[in-house]
């Protein structure tokens, strides 16, 4: 007998910790931008899995990659070369235009990846006293959860009863390079950044900051850190966030949509000067880098390789935002965002962001909340300008519903 939606969010709410608050859907199955739930209707998915989905549920050139690689090897551990390891690190090198990738599994693990580069950078090139390293962060960022990351949160969620916290970190205000140039010292080895704060609410800084911090760093020999895990690979109308500046960084980190919505796949991109000071038995993962997840990454390489799906979000996000900005004053206080992801602040006084997700919803689109009232907006790229285009419309009918 087939569980009911009801009976199987009790089951799950009973079972398992309460470390997320899902909307109150079960989904079954999905296909490009739709999904499917368990009782048979349809949704536009809003989220992606917060930009793990940039190229479509179920994208066939990743899927036919997957399958194709689970009938030959899946796993050897890195104790062994495997035949997919190095198109992979050489694709992702030429796509980030570095030398060298080191990749591991999740968001959070390529996130303290860079960390350890580059504290051990520090040490080793810039000659920084020993356990005096110091990476400048940003007021609202998200990185992952693990301890030393949450150690630099703001976000009393994320931070608080967690403790004692991981040290060696300086907090500064997001878009003001200002306090970057006033925070670094001489024990300074990286600033790291989120081109786009997405959890914030896709925040975009102001123009230049992302240049001005690309100075800052060079002219104090410190590494620039671009986490661009929710901002890259196409998402933004760019291979990279930071395109839309000119800006390289020192580190590039990379994961949600480098798996193709199949596989977690995370990885970092520097130079041999920085990567280099990794050596064997210093930094690892039994699954980082394996056959399977280096398969998909070739396929999502192969697709960003065209620029059609930087094209079509740079297309889209216009259509988007255009739209969107039409329900400021209806509801709406702001909308923010690049490409095809976008903040919306909805007015406090008329609902939640939770609110208006439930809402929207009911009416089969799929989208989250943060912060109170902004909702995310970040469709795959593979959306049809008419279903864009209706779920903005069914948004502006879900506020409405609250007036």
């Amino acid at each position: 007998m087939t569980s009911t939606t009801e009976e199987l969010i009790e089951i799950s709410e009973r079972r398992s910790a309460h470390n997320y608050h899902p909307l109150p859907i079960v989904i079954h199955e999905a296909h490009g931008a739709w999904v499917t739930d368990v009782e048979g209707k349809r949704y536009l998915d809003f989220l992606s899995g917060y930009s793990s989905l940039n190229f479509g549920h179920g994208n066939p050139k990743i899927i036919e990659a997957a399958q194709a690689q689970l009938q030959n090897l899946t796993l050897t551990s890195r104790a062994f070369y495997h035949d997919q390891f190095a198109a992979f690190c050489t694709g992702l090198g030429d796509l980030t235009g570095k030398d060298m990738i080191l990749p591991m599994n999740t968001g959070a693990e390529a996130v303290e990846t860079a960390i350890k580069v580059s504290r051990k950078w520090g040490y080793e090139v810039k000659g920084v006293a020993p356990e005096q390293a110091n990476i400048i962060v940003m007021e609202d960022n998200f990185h992952g959860r693990t301890t030393t990351i949450i150690s630099f949160s703001t976000d009393p969620d994320a931070h608080d009863n967690f403790g004692p916290y991981t040290p060696g970190f300086k907090i500064v205000k997001y878009g003001s390079a200002e306090a970057v140039r006033e925070a670094i010292d001489t024990n300074t080895v990286a600033v790291l950044v989120e081109p786009i704060q997405g959890e914030a609410g896709v925040l975009v800084p102001p123009d230049g900051y992302l240049t001005q911090l690309r100075e800052i760093c060079t002219e104090n020999n410190v590494l620039m850190i671009a986490d661009e895990i929710q901002s890259g690979l196409g998402r933004t109308g760019k291979t990279f966030a930071c395109d839309h500046e000119g800006v390289v960084p020192d580190i590039y980190i990379m994961g949600k949509a480098l798996g193709g919505g199949v596989v977690p796949v995370s990885a970092i991109a520097a130079d041999q000067d920085v990567l280099g000071v990794i050596k064997p038995g210093q930094h690892g993962s039994t699954f980082g880098g394996n056959p399977l997840a280096c398969a998909v990454g070739n396929a999502v390489i192969e697709i960003l390789n065209t620029g059609e799906y930087q094209a079509r979000a740079t297309q889209l996000g216009e259509v988007l935002h255009a739209r969107l900005n039409e329900l400021i004053g209806k509801g709406v206080v702001t909308v923010r965002g690049r490409g095809l992801w976008a903040g919306v602040d909805i007015d406090p006084s008329l609902a939640t962001g939770r609110e208006v997700s439930k809402a929207l919803m009911a009416r089969g689109v799929l989208a989250k909340d943060t912060h109170g009232s902004t909702i995310r907006l970040a469709p795959p790229i593979v959306i049809s300008e008419e279903d864009l285009l209706r779920a903005v419309d069914l948004l502006a009918d879900a506020i409405a519903s609250f007036q």
